[in-house]
């Protein structure tokens, strides 16, 4: 992935599932702003972590995504599966954003609780 801060994985730790091995942590507020747009494509496994975002845009984007809003603690409050290029979402109460390859929120929950492991 682009440049960033790379976390070993993005789990769900109600499902003792894995949502991506290769997450990128989009830390200042231009990779937040900039986010996928641009790439070709966001591979199985690949995530983009977006931390302090309660909303997100798909504006000049070239494929569909999964969105998973969280709130600070990490409990998902909303997730919007497929969402297509020039569409948006926001969810109330979220804080965190971690957008995934479509169709990787299958069985992702609100309710359910998310952690992200070492970063490095």
């Amino acid at each position: 992935m682009g440049a960033g801060l790379v976390a070993r994985s993005a789990r769900n730790l109600t499902r003792g599932t894995t949502l991506a091995s290769d997450v990128e942590v989009a830390g200042s507020v231009w990779a937040r702003f900039w986010g996928l747009m641009g790439r070709p494509v966001l591979l199985p496994g690949q995530g983009l972590w977006l931390p302090s975002d309660n909303g997100i845009h798909m504006f000049f984007m070239r494929f569909a995504i999964d969105a998973v809003f969280c709130s600070r603690d990490l409990r998902v409050v909303k997730v919007v599966r497929n969402l297509r290029p020039w569409r948006t979402a926001a969810a109330r109460g979220a804080k965190v954003v971690i957008e995934l390859p479509a169709g990787a929120a299958e069985g992702i929950e609100p309710g359910d609780r998310l952690v992200l492991d070492n970063t490095v």
